[in-house]
């Protein structure tokens, strides 16, 4: 994602001292930008499920009991994450197979074809929903004993000038959970 966002940049830096310097623009310059950042997001948003880094009320998530914060995701993971992304999968796969077989080229003068941008949708939901998946079977996992709890330490954003709060032990994480 890192190299998407440093070609976004770069692309957005130069359409705009094109347009400033030498009065040129394009608009297959501004969709490229566009698809750079739906890219990011898209295909970004697995990722940052798996790294915990959602956003959260903090202020309320890091007062709960670990076994409290497992259930409140188990519940919003099985309730409401898997199923709109296999709503969006089954719904965007047709939605760029009609773009594909047709060609369909955006109606700005000079713009891309639509297709790219629409394959991110489904591929960007599919990843989020094999993650989702990790996630469920992981906090199962967790609040069952089979596995250490991997996010003991990620509760919550510590600010700079704060030092990191230490992990409590794992004997002290599964005495939270009684």
């Amino acid at each position: 994602m890192g190299w998407l966002v440093l070609t976004a940049v770069l692309v957005s830096s130069l359409n705009a001292a094109s347009r400033y310097l030498f009065n040129l623009s394009s608009n297959a310059w501004l969709e490229l930008q566009w698809y750079l950042f739906g890219a990011v997001v898209l295909l970004g948003a697995a990722y940052t499920l798996q790294q915990n880094e959602h956003i959260r009320i903090d202020i309320l998530n890091s007062r709960l009991r670990p076994r409290t914060r497992h259930i409140i995701d188990i519940i919003g993971h099985a309730l409401f994450l898997l199923p709109i992304c296999i709503l969006i999968v089954w719904l965007g796969v047709p939605f760029f197979i009609r773009s594909f077989v047709s060609g369909e080229i955006s109606a700005s003068a000079g713009g891309l074809i639509i297709w790219p941008a629409k394959i991110l949708i489904p591929a960007g939901f599919g990843l989020l929903l094999a993650q989702a998946l990790s996630e469920l079977v992981k906090r199962i996992a967790v609040m069952q004993g089979r596995i250490e709890d991997p996010y003991v330490a990620k509760v919550g954003h510590s600010a700079p000038d704060r030092p990191p709060a230490t992990a409590p032990s794992a004997e002290g994480d599964r005495e939270a959970y009684r």
